[in-house]
Formats: structure tokens, C-alpha cells, sequence
């Protein structure tokens, strides 16, 4: 595991329980408004990942749970071990993933090592952008539908993001999610992977837009929120 970050505590990030999260370097996505650059171009210095596991131990009368985000964690092998880890310690775990290694998922689920999780939809998965990723809508697809089947607690989140997100793409998201919470995820326009693009053709969705997104999905019937 290449940890890139850790955030030491956090109530926000993990619904219900106290929390660390524990960043992973890396991302086969490049998402233009992603906040984390220095994680997905390997430019942050890397956490060793004894002294990670050997903070948690000593935290576990403290936290609850351990988010793993990243960057992308299934890129990584070790990560069911690192899951198994923390699930040994005590801790419940949430994983932040972009959903575009189904089979990834689906082993962690077998071997019951997550509790929670939270995945990114880009874009409409019949087209999924390709300034993002290549070729993934069908991973996506798959990932979307082993977490439902899954049982376990877990969300979709969606970055409000021109021209990645319209209208007739909305509407393909929301027939595959079904009855799972989707939160619209407002965009931070600092720091981000790729400002050139906000400068020539993207545009973060503004309140208005949310808002009509979100009237969207409630009449559809949609679990929905905006973050």
C-alpha cells in the first residue's frame, strides 16, 4: 500500500462514527476537478505503512471506524490485507472508491471486510467521459450493481461537473441507482488536477442546477441529497 495522507480524526467522513481516514496513492482516473493532485500524480511523500497501523492501534479506544480514500484504494493489491488489518483492530471500514474494478469489490465484499461504501459516479455510464477514463462504463455498471447486492450500507456521489453531468445523462444515473442515497457534490474550483479545463470548457454546476438535478431525482423517487 502507497499511503500518500492521514487525517487523523474526522466526524464527517464515515456516517455515525468517528473516524480516521488513510489516503492511498494513485488513481487510473483523472478526473480534471479532482482535489487531491499531489495523491493521483505521486507527488505527496509517502506514509510508512507500519507506523499508519501502529497510530490506529493506539486510537482504538478513540475512533471507530477508518475511511480508506485516496486516489483510487483497489489499485492497490494489499489492500484487502490492509482491510483485514484494521478489521482485526476493531475497526469498522469505509472505503471511497470510483468503482472501476468491480472484481475488487466483489472480493472485499465475500471476505466481509467493508462496512460502508461510497462510490463516485463521473458521468452518464453509456458515455462516460473520456477527459476521466477510457472504456469503464461497463466497470461502473458492475460496480454500481455489486454494492446494491451487497447488503451492505453505502452511497453514490456524484460531482456536479459541465459537461460531464446533463440532463439526459442524469437520467441514465439515476435509473441504475435505484432506491441507494445519491448525493450531488458540490465542486471546489482551488487546487484542482486540471484548471486549464475550467478555464476552456468546464463549469462547476451552480445552486440552480443542483437544485433542479435534485427535483429530478425526488420525482423519480430518488434518495437524494445535495452535499
Amino acid at each position: 500500500m502507497r499511503i500518500g495522507g492521514l487525517q487523523k480524526t474526522t466526524m464527517l467522513d464515515f456516517p455515525g462514527r468517528i473516524s480516521a481516514v488513510v489516503f492511498t496513492q494513485g488513481c487510473n482516473f483523472l478526473c480534471p476537478y479532482c482535489h487531491n493532485p499531489d495523491l493521483v500524480l505521486y507527488k505527496q511523500e509517502t506514509l510508512a505503512l507500519a507506523d499508519v497501523v501502529a497510530f490506529l492501534a493506539r486510537r482504538g479506544k478513540m475512533l471507530e471506524g477508518v475511511v480508506i480514500s485516496g486516489g483510487e484504494p483497489t489499485l492497490h493489491d494489499a489492500l484487502p490485507t490492509f482491510c483485514a488489518t484494521l478489521k482485526n483492530l476493531g475497526y469498522a471500514v469505509k472505503l471511497d472508491t470510483n468503482g472501476s474494478r468491480p472484481d475488487v469489490l466483489r472480493a472485499l465484499f465475500a471476505a466481509n471486510l467493508l462496512d460502508y461504501v461510497a462510490m463516485d459516479i463521473k458521468g452518464n455510464p453509456r458515455s462516460y467521459p473520456e477527459e476521466i477514463a477510457r472504456n469503464v462504463g461497463d466497470d461502473v455498471l458492475k460496480s454500481v450493481n455489486i454494492i446494491q447486492e451487497s447488503g451492505i450500507k453505502h452511497e453514490f456521489r456524484l460531482p456536479c461537473v459541465a459537461p460531464f453531468i446533463d440532463a439526459a445523462g442524469f437520467a441514465v444515473i439515476l435509473k441504475h441507482v435505484g432506491g441507494s442515497p445519491l448525493f450531488l457534490q458540490k465542486i471546489r474550483l482551488e487546487n484542482v488536477l486540471r484548471p486549464d479545463f475550467f478555464a476552456e470548457r468546464g463549469r462547476a454546476l451552480d445552486k440552480n442546477d443542483m437544485e433542479r438535478l435534485y427535483t429530478t431525482a425526488v420525482r423519480m423517487g430518488v434518495d437524494c441529497r445535495i452535499r
